[in-house]
């Protein structure tokens, strides 16, 4: 199946307008749901297009950027939905980072306006004033102390105009962007279309997700993230839906409150989370909650996680793999027909491959391979940097930077980033592989894999591990599990345990960190 069998947008296309005109019907249906209250579909809609007027008239042009740095809430709808219904750029923008990366952002995106909740304003001034920047307006969301000189509230801003009839904007026209980050170098602005968001609801929000208008979600993923934009915004307000949104950390307490206070009918989480869940005392119930379908994104989940999940609750979590490139995901399990282990089958609509070190296509099975896609919802360029639009960007292909298998029955297996994957004695060995069997462990909560040099020169697998709360094993008890449970030459030579692991906003093992204090030891020993 090909997105061609997906109605297309017209070709002058605003996703805002778009969103407006869908739910034309639902104005009194709730909306947003976040800390401090809810907005109908009514109201959101006169927001966003008050909002949009407001931009207007501050002199913002059409594909200007603007800076979005805001905790989820209606606010953060209301400003993303405002600057696409304008045809203004917002620039969305992790909330964890500091001063000198938001200063990075606002020099690179040359971003005229900067929206932002008061409780990250101080941060934000830090890196207005910590480099040069074309930001001419500052917008404040939901402040309770008096703002800065020239600073303007938010609110007043979304009330003080008309509601305007925004921008008449191509489809492809640039309409927002996400910073992608790697392990190493600046992060990367990620350049997205209108038609992005569309495409991305359509081919998974309705066709593999189900999401009906009867739902109500909540994504812990937050909305500055491409997995989260989808889970929070695009795909239930395509479907009228209703949206649950926390500002604060989404700790197990914090998600557990809205499962329970809120009775969400779909959660999106991450690998990470659904284990810390898992393994907390205050797990409701069943019957606490009203799930009838969960997703899992971020990196792949782990087998054992999935079919405890399902066992506690009686619902299945979609696990599958998407990327800020791509917008949302691209190749899933599907409601009915989950294969915990695998991350599923091409989402259809897209189109994937697997390649050998030569760029060949691998059309045999339980190889390894990297892992290209095509479809409909790719990013147009990184922002100012050809060399790497060009590597990712590949003609109709995307490369993922991920590895995968897959096996006869076309199932994907995921089996490590490029930069994570392991030879060891000459043979591919994939960290998750081994991470997966560790975490099977009674007394394993989380554990990361990387490759260490020994005092030959030689690489072997080294583990680290965190252990469950109040939980005991030994190095040696371990290493015997997965030996069990893999090829020999799999099972972890080292094993450190920790009571952490190194981890991005968005629960990711950052395996890069593990390597570079491997590395630092080794100059120490030298």
């Amino acid at each position: 199946m090909s997105h061609t069998e997906t109605a297309a947008p017209p070709e002058r296309f605003n996703f805002a307008r778009h969103l407006i005109a869908v739910n034309a019907g639902r104005a009194a249906k709730t909306a947003l749901i976040d800390d401090a209250g809810s907005l109908t579909y009514g109201q959101l809609a006169d927001q966003v297009q008050r909002f949009s007027a407001g931009l207007q008239a501050l002199g913002l042009k059409r594909e200007e950027r603007v800076l979005l740095l805001m905790h989820d809430c209606s606010d953060w709808v209301v400003a993303f939905l405002g600057a696409l219904h304008a045809g203004v750029v917002p620039v969305c923008v992790n909330t964890l980072l500091t001063a000198k990366d938001y200063a990075y952002m606002l020099a690179d995106s040359r971003a005229q306006a900067a929206f932002v909740s008061a409780a990250l304003l101080s941060t934000l001034q830090t890196a207005l004033d910590a480099g040069a920047n074309e930001v001419k307006h500052l917008i404040v969301s939901r402040a309770k102390d008096p703002l800065p000189a020239g600073a303007l509230d938010f609110a007043a801003v979304t009330t003080a105009h008309a509601p305007g009839h925004g921008a008449d904007t191509h489809g492809d026209e640039p309409a927002f962007w996400l910073y992608s980050s790697g392990s190493t170098g600046a992060p990367k602005g990620t350049v997205h279309t209108q038609a992005s968001l569309y495409w991305t609801a359509e081919l998974y929000g309705k066709a593999v997700l189900g999401l009906k208008d009867s739902d109500t979600v909540f994504s812990a993923a937050k909305l500055f993230f491409a997995y989260g934009l989808g889970n929070g915004l695009s795909f239930p307000l395509s479907v009228g839906a209703s949206v649950v949104l926390m500002a604060e950390r989404p700790t197990p307490q914090a998600t557990f409150k809205r499962l329970v206070d809120h009775q969400p009918t779909v959660f999106y989480g991450a690998p990470t989370g659904y284990g810390g869940m898992l393994a907390s005392p205050d797990l409701p119930a069943k019957k606490a909650v009203s799930l009838r379908l969960c997703s899992s994104a971020g990196e792949a989940l782990p087998r054992d996680i999935g079919e405890r999940w399902t066992a506690h609750f009686g619902c299945e979590i979609i696990d599958g793999i998407g990327s800020t490139e791509m917008l949302h995901i691209f190749l899933s399990n599907r409601p009915g027909d989950v294969r915990y282990g695998t991350t599923g089958k091409a989402v259809p609509g897209y189109e994937v491959q697997l390649r050998d070190e030569d760029g060949s296509v691998i059309t045999g099975h339980n190889l390894i391979g990297d892992l290209y896609i095509q479809g409909p919802s790719a990013a147009l360029m990184y922002w100012n940097n050809r060399a790497k639009s060009r590597d990712t960007f590949q003609g109709n292909w995307a490369k993922s930077g991920d590895k995968y298998t897959r096996d006869p029955d076309g199932y994907y297996t995921y089996a490590g980033r490029n930069d994570d994957m392991l030879k060891v004695s000459g043979i591919y060995v994939s960290p998750f592989e081994v991470e997966a069997t560790l975490v099977q462990h009674p007394a394993v909560l989380e554990a990361a894999v990387i490759g260490k040099n020994d005092d030959e020169g030689l690489t072997k697998t080294k583990a680290y591990v965190v252990l469950k709360a109040g939980a005991q094993a030994t190095e040696a008890e371990l290493q015997a599990f997965v030996k069990e449970k893999l090829a020999p030459y799999k099972y972890p030579r080292y094993i450190e345990f920790m009571a952490e692991l190194p981890k991005t906003a968005t629960g990711k093992i950052q395996r890069f960190k593990l390597r570079e204090l491997e590395n630092q030891r080794l100059l120490v020993r030298r």
